[in-house]
């Protein structure tokens, strides 16, 4: 009997179509972290960058570029952009949350230390501007330079609002527009700006790339009440062990009586937490549906994703990133 192949995940079917691009833009990042004075900058960029990922943001910016029929060099310069400030933010966000593994693998302030992520996450972000100036573009400029300020009140805010069960929906909702779909909408933002598109065309690629980065945070969120490591690229169980107030206890503490909250409190915002605690939050969760609520909004944040691109023209990579919307959510189906 013939074997029979599996289809290709949208996320990789994009990368088949665009594997061309995408070896330019992995060409140049290798160019652009390259420092002949300061060799453990190529080191520790390296060990990020190169440890596999899916490479979504850069793929969704040549994706949405070719989709509106660029063809100049510039969204290769963008992509790289995008996946400089992600790995910027990365390398950050360890140092922030004193995490110890990322995509499977100790994270870089584990193998060195926090002065070089810090400063070599600074490094990226100057590298991120001198690309974004090269493409001649004061718009493409102006979208990646807000978004990079957005990442980063996005981080802020939730330094206090995560350990805050003061913390609702919306300031979940705003963190994570922050820090996560941020980047996401600028990468199908600029795509279709470098490319020329018309307004009406850039506004639905900005809205598809927010509404798809919230379902993906969401399903991330998730996911470490429910998933495996090797989706999440960490270790299950890091939020609640780091103290994050993220979507599922969110909704958890909404509905929860006094000695629940109470767990909650000492969890959470004290911080004292003991052997059983995690699962009893699982056991608190499961109580009030928490995990199947959660997974509800990530379906219509998908949904949103799919209807902002509804209106474009027909085309095999606008339907391959409609499919990515309903990829994201079904790790969690």
């Amino acid at each position: 009997m013939d074997q029979v192949t599996a289809p290709a995940r949208p996320h990789q079917a994009l990368a088949d179509l665009l594997a061309q691009d995408m070896a330019r833009v992995d060409a140049l990042i290798r160019e652009r972290m390259r420092s002949d004075n300061a060799p453990r900058i190529p080191e520790v960029t390296a060990h990020l960058v190169e440890a596999g990922g899916k490479r979504l943001r850069p793929l969704l910016t040549l994706a949405t570029a070719r989709m509106c029929g660029y063809d100049g060099p510039y969204h290769v310069h963008l992509a790289a952009t995008v996946e400089f400030i992600h790995t910027a933010t990365l390398l950050h966000d360890d140092v922030v949350d004193e995490s110890t593994q990322r995509r499977g693998r100790p994270t870089a302030n584990l193998m060195w230390d926090n002065k070089s992520s810090v400063l070599v996450g600074d490094y990226l972000f100057s590298r991120s501007f001198q690309l974004m100036v090269e493409t001649g573009s004061l718009r493409v400029l102006d979208i990646l330079a807000n978004a990079s300020a957005t990442i980063a009140e996005g981080e802020v805010l939730q330094l206090s609002a995560a350990q805050d069960l003061a913390t609702d929906e919306a300031v979940y909702l705003q963190v994570i527009r922050g820090k996560t779909a941020a980047l996401f909408s600028a990468a199908t933002e600029v795509g279709g700006v470098i490319a020329g598109a018309d307004d009406a065309t850039v506004d639905a690629l900005r809205s598809y790339g927010d509404a798809l980065g919230v379902c993906f945070q969401i399903v991330d969120d998730l996911l470490d009440y429910g998933g495996s490591s090797t989706d999440l690229g960490k270790n299950t169980g890091d939020d609640f062990r780091e103290r994050k107030l993220t979507l599922p206890v969110i909704k958890a503490v909404a509905l929860a009586d006094e000695t629940e909250r109470a767990f909650w409190s000492r969890v959470i915002e004290k911080g004292d937490q003991h052997d059983g605690d995690l699962e009893h939050a699982m056991e608190i969760l499961s109580r009030h549906n928490a995990l199947e609520l959660t997974r509800r909004d990530a379906l219509d944040w998908a949904e949103r994703a799919k209807q902002a691109l509804s209106a474009l023209p027909a085309g095999k990579i606008r339907d391959l990133l409609i499919e990515l919307a309903d990829y994201v959510v079904s790790r969690v189906s």
